[in-house]
């Protein structure tokens, strides 16, 4: 029960990593709400023994609203978790500006305002952490994702920002980077990249691991407890990283030895 007596905020956390992640850290004692929006389809196992509520990331007084609330209901607040992101495809040639808007405006707005609107709070309790959600796609990136790989750069860059900015309230500020993890945001990906079907996105879900030197992607668990580590006071001296949780996909050269 290593964060008995902690205040958690997961945006992003009705679903795939961060709903992974408001389960872990309830587990493990923490008062933990989970904000966001749910999937559509793909649902998941319900979450027992977590605070949960909409929240539109992009709308900075609902933020404001739920942070105030949150610190009412509980006292407190010491772990931030931003995992809220969506996905589009396209090349900076094919991408409208509206999509282009939309994925900066959640994914990186949304986290600018998160982070902005709980840091008050954290300081107010002398320490805290805060865990960002980033990608592979920070550093690498596949081909026709320009507005997320962006978004994602900037996810990182924001973390390091914060790390340097917050150290001296004892706030820590780390950032974790998945590869491919089987979620409903990749799901609904794999069907429109193949026939529709469940079938097909399962089948190209698999074709996707196996480019994994793991073989395989992730479980959203398995990010979940990267980050949980990383909310943890065992990381009390780690802050401003970027960590991989990638199935050794970064380590891996595309050009490979015949066998």
């Amino acid at each position: 029960m290593e964060f008995d007596g902690k205040v958690a905020i997961v945006t992003g956390g009705l679903s795939g990593i961060g709903r992974a992640t408001a389960r872990v850290l309830s587990a493990r004692g923490a008062t933990v709400v989970a904000a966001g929006v749910p999937p559509t389809r793909d649902c998941e196992e319900p979450l027992s023994g977590v605070e949960q509520c909409r929240l539109d990331v992009t709308d900075e007084a609902a933020i404001q609203r739920l942070v105030s609330e949150v610190v009412t209901a509980h006292g407190g607040l010491d772990i931030v978790v931003v995992a809220a992101g969506i996905q589009r495809y396209g090349t900076v040639t094919e991408t409208t500006a509206e999509e282009w808007n939309e994925v900066l405006a959640v994914n990186v707005t949304g986290a600018f305002h998160t982070v902005k609107h709980t840091l008050p709070r954290l300081r107010a309790r002398g320490a805290g952490s805060i865990v960002l959600v980033s990608s592979v796609q920070s550093s690498a990136t596949q081909s026709t994702v320009a507005a997320y790989t962006t978004s994602k750069g900037a996810i990182s860059a924001l973390t390091r920002s914060i790390a340097i900015d917050e150290a001296r309230h004892g706030i820590r500020a780390n950032t974790v980077c998945p590869a491919s993890v089987d979620t409903p945001m990749l799901r609904a990906s794999a069907r429109d990249f193949s026939d529709g079907s469940d079938q097909g996105a399962q089948a190209l879900i698999e074709s996707w691991g196996r480019m994994h030197p793991l073989g395989r992607v992730a479980r959203p668990d398995e990010v979940a407890e990267a980050i949980a580590f990383l909310a943890s006071d065992r990381a009390s001296f780690i802050t401003g990283i970027a960590l991989p949780v990638d199935g050794g996909l970064l380590a891996n050269l595309a050009v490979a030895l015949p066998e």
